[in-house]
């Protein structure tokens, strides 16, 4: 395995090094039959982004919060407290990781692991230069190219729908404390596709993108929509929200907007984020329908 580390060590920092400010990629040349044959992903997006780019081949071992697809091979590795030991045991080629929270990077870098990191993205440009990383380092550049353009495409669609005239307000759950996302974070900009209103922007004092909010103040701005993206941590629910002291006066409740979302979509940025769109559009229409 070792041999092929110095070609393909000089592969990633092309690649990384490809990437501009602006989360876009620049082309990077690969080395002839240096791509990684064994691949760990310490990352859920990651995972999602490997197989649906044609790389599932490659990947021996991924985290234990890497659940899609079916057949990648989740293990007991932990992206939140990394086993450096544990993850040179599968004999990596190259580690794929989004957050590093010790010494992840430097005890890969001292057994001459290659590893790629891509951190969470805030846009969906950086969705789109993360699968053109992924293509570049593991030989699907062609696959990636063409995901990102089916991608972009059907977000596009869904984006020109006609829209009703004043725009929905929104809720997005992330707990059941109430925390939500404005419009600012990477989720908030997929709702704004769909020219939604963020309840949650003006609740923002200390700029955080992630404000938690009150029940009074929910209950205040009665949003149109409510999406729950907690129905998989806190077993949050359209009956549980209806269950809330004074949410059963909310228009969302009321006319049948609660969504109860996936968790794992509605919290990744890979290949799934149109499914989310599409998911939140047909709840639009629905209401759109009901309103007509």
């Amino acid at each position: 395995m070792r041999r092929h580390l110095v070609p393909l060590l000089l592969l990633l920092a092309l690649v990384a090094g490809g990437c501009s400010q602006d989360g876009t990629s620049t082309d990077a040349a690969a080395p002839d039959g240096q791509f990684p044959r064994r691949i760990v992903s310490l990352s859920p997006t990651a995972t999602e982004m490997l197989f649906a780019i044609g790389a599932g081949g490659q990947v021996v071992a991924v985290d234990s919060n890497s659940n899609y697809p079916a057949e990648a091979p989740k293990t007991e590795l932990s992206a939140y407290q990394p086993n450096v030991e544990a993850i040179a045991g599968y004999q990596p080629d190259l580690v794929v990781y989004s957050d590093d929270p010790g010494e992840l990077k430097a005890g890969l870098d001292k057994l001459s692991i290659p590893v790629l990191q891509q951190p969470a993205a805030t846009k969906l440009d950086d969705t789109y230069a993360q699968l053109d990383q992924l293509g570049k380092a593991t030989g699907h550049v062609a696959e990636a190219g063409q995901l990102a353009r089916t991608m972009r495409a059907e977000i596009e669609r869904i984006a020109a729908a006609e829209r009703p005239e004043r725009p929905l307000t929104y809720y997005h759950e992330l707990d059941k404390n109430l925390y939500s996302a404005t419009s600012k974070t990477f989720i908030g900009q997929l709702y704004a596709q769909l020219g939604m209103e963020n309840i949650a922007d003006a609740a923002d004092k200390e700029a955080t993108g992630y404000p938690q909010l009150s029940a009074e103040y929910v209950v205040k701005a009665d949003p149109d929509l409510i999406f729950l993206a907690d129905t998989k941590c806190c077993g949050q629910s359209a009956a549980t929200v209806a269950a809330r002291d004074g949410w059963d006066q909310l228009t969302a409740v009321k006319t049948g907007g609660v969504v109860e979302l996936d968790d794992d979509i509605a919290s990744r940025w890979g290949p799934r984020v149109v499914d989310f769109l599409k998911t939140v559009a047909a709840k639009v229409e629905t209401l759109e329908a009901v309103g007509s």
